[in-house]
């Protein structure tokens, strides 16, 4: 008795691609599957050792306009299955039509929702002009960088000749549908501070951990009126404004040993209107103002601050939200406040939308009994359909000829 669609994607949540070790290529194999069931081509792209990037691809009766790309990662982030109600590979669906498992919302549901979209159109004997790629990327939960990184710099993706992407949001519990046009730089510092090492039972002058004091009291500061200018301004949300958090704290190596060298890691996520070379000499000034020996690293720098446009001249985004209006669907534009491939998407200029159709749903990506509801997902389907055939079917543009 259970819908078709909620049965495959079931199936897919049981496929274990769990970091530190995913199963991509048991990934791989089944999304190949249901693509060749579809009729769709398919193509498989090694992006480096071990990580392959497959597209599926429904050939639109234009292949010279620029196509739409439908873009899902195939990896999921570790478990702490003693916090967990049921296995979270198993998918158990309990009686009010709820799935738990790793994957259900982030994001193997717009894996098979962008699927059986397809299937639906398909059957219906819909054709369009703008040809339809799908790709299911690897290792996007441990930053993309052998994976769609990668990609969106190989003839490859050249040739998919994208002209609007679509890729995972989050989900809602409102009413509402979150729909993200932009995405915050992330930020990765690494800060150390050199002192002078000593005795513990002595007031040693100049200590590394005096300077750190400094260090970690600007940052906080920071951070604090961020947190308070988001709590404060009830129209912004988080996207919109810089967070920061100290992660990771290094140094010492006895009680009774003054160390010479200390250092405090920083996750930062900047929004796109905040002016970036600004922001990294507010960085320089804090370090500076701890004193000497005091320096900084980036392990990651995010520099690209492009976005979609969300203006109803576009036509694209016409036809994105011309469709949600049409289905009554209440959209909210918002800044994602983490990462996504979307980022590396639309640093080499393609525009992209992060949309995960699920209302009225907690948000539980990355949490324990991670669930989506099948009414929810088989709605998303019919959303999916829906937004396919008007992007599709979105006319010549002036660059097309």
């Amino acid at each position: 008795s259970e819908n078709p669609s909620v049965t495959l994607f079931r199936e897919y949540l049981r496929i274990d691609t769990v970091h530190p070790k995913p199963d991509y290529d048991a990934a791989v194999r089944f999304l190949e599957h249901v693509g060749t069931d579809l009729g769709l081509a398919c193509q498989k792209v090694e992006v480096c050792q071990g990580r392959v990037v497959l597209i599926l691809t429904w050939q639109g009766t234009n292949p010279r306009l620029r196509s739409i790309l439908l873009n899902s990662h195939t990896d999921v982030v570790p478990v702490f299955e003693e916090h967990w109600t049921y296995p979270p590979f198993e998918a158990v669906k309990d009686s009010q039509g709820n799935i738990y498992a790793r994957g259900a919302q982030d994001m193997k549901c717009v894996s098979i929702q962008y699927l059986e979209a397809i299937r639906r159109l398909k059957t219906e004997g819909k054709s369009f002009a703008r040809t339809i790629h799908l790709t299911f990327v690897p290792d996007e939960e441990v930053g993309g960088h052998k994976g769609m990184e990668m990609f969106v710099q190989r003839p490859e993706f050249k040739a998919l000749n994208v002209g609007f992407a679509m890729d995972e949001g989050l989900a809602s519990p409102s009413d509402t549908f979150s729909v993200f046009y932009g995405e915050r730089s992330p930020w990765w510092i690494k800060v150390k501070c050199m002192g002078s090492p000593g005795h513990g039972s002595r007031f040693i002058s100049n200590t590394a951990a005096e300077k750190m004091h400094k260090v970690i009291n600007s940052f906080l500061a920071f951070r604090e009126s961020e947190k308070q200018r988001l709590k404060s301004d009830s129209s912004l949300t988080l996207g919109d404004v810089t967070s920061l958090n100290m992660t990771m704290l290094e140094g010492g190596v006895s009680f009774n040993v003054v160390p010479s060298e200390m250092a405090a890691s920083f996750d930062i996520r900047i929004p796109p209107t905040v002016d970036l070379k600004a922001f990294e000499e507010q960085v320089a000034t804090w370090c500076r103002g701890a004193g000497d020996g005091v320096t900084y690293e980036f392990h990651q720098k995010c520099m690209d601050q492009h976005i979609t446009s969300t203006e109803e001249s576009d036509p694209w985004w016409k036809a994105f939200s011309g469709v949600c209006r049409d289905m009554k669907l209440q959209l909210k534009l918002e800044i994602f406040p983490a990462a996504t491939d979307s980022r590396y998407i639309r640093a080499v200029r393609h525009p992209a939308i992060g949309f995960s159709p699920m209302n009225r749903t907690p948000v539980l990506l990355h949490d324990h009994n991670e669930f989506l509801n099948e009414q929810v997902f088989l709605r998303g389907i019919e959303i999916y359909a829906r937004l396919l055939c008007a992007l599709a079917s979105v006319p010549p543009l002036p660059a097309e000829g």
